[in-house]
């Protein structure tokens, strides 16, 4: 899905869109920003890699990422909603997962990823994927993979 698509349908319909991203980093709310116009919809964009920064800027529960780790469809949907509220956006996606190498310390396997996106109003959507080709792979696939459910939360 093309970025510049994503930023002028919400344009279009006076919405703004935030992102959450933990094994992305900010590289989601990056590619939207390389779009001219962007600043009229992209309310911001928080990168919390720790248990610490999704619990402190995101508001994801403690206990939950201590139960389960960070790399499951509720942790993305709390991120995601966090990131809602704490921009005022009408929609929101996070990402999180494990780019590698190897798994994480919980044995999450490389190129698990969940994204999750919320829209103003409506139930929060998760995707999990499984990705390979390394690091660098995994992560660009997790971008565009964000960018394509912000396009498919969208309306036409």
């Amino acid at each position: 899905m093309d970025p510049a698509e994503v930023i002028a349908r919400a344009a279009a319909q006076g919405w703004t869109i935030a992102t959450a991203e933990s094994l992305t980093a900010g590289a989601v709310v990056a590619r939207l920003v390389d779009v001219p116009g962007a600043s009229a919809v992209i309310a911001g964009g928080a990168a919390c890699y720790s248990y610490g920064a999704k619990t402190r800027v995101l508001g994801v529960d403690p206990d939950l990422l201590a139960r389960t780790g960070a790399v499951t469809a509720a942790v993305a949907v709390a991120m995601a909603q966090g990131a809602m509220t704490i921009y005022d956006a009408d929609l929101a996606v996070a990402t999180t997962g494990v780019a590698g190498p190897g798994p994480d310390e919980r044995g999450v396997p490389e190129g698990t990823v969940w994204l999750a996106v919320v829209r103003r109003g409506e139930p929060a959507r998760t995707r999990e994927l499984h990705l390979s080709g390394g690091r660098a792979r995994i992560r660009a696939r997790t971008v565009e993979a964000a960018v394509a459910e912000l396009a498919a939360a969208l309306p036409r």
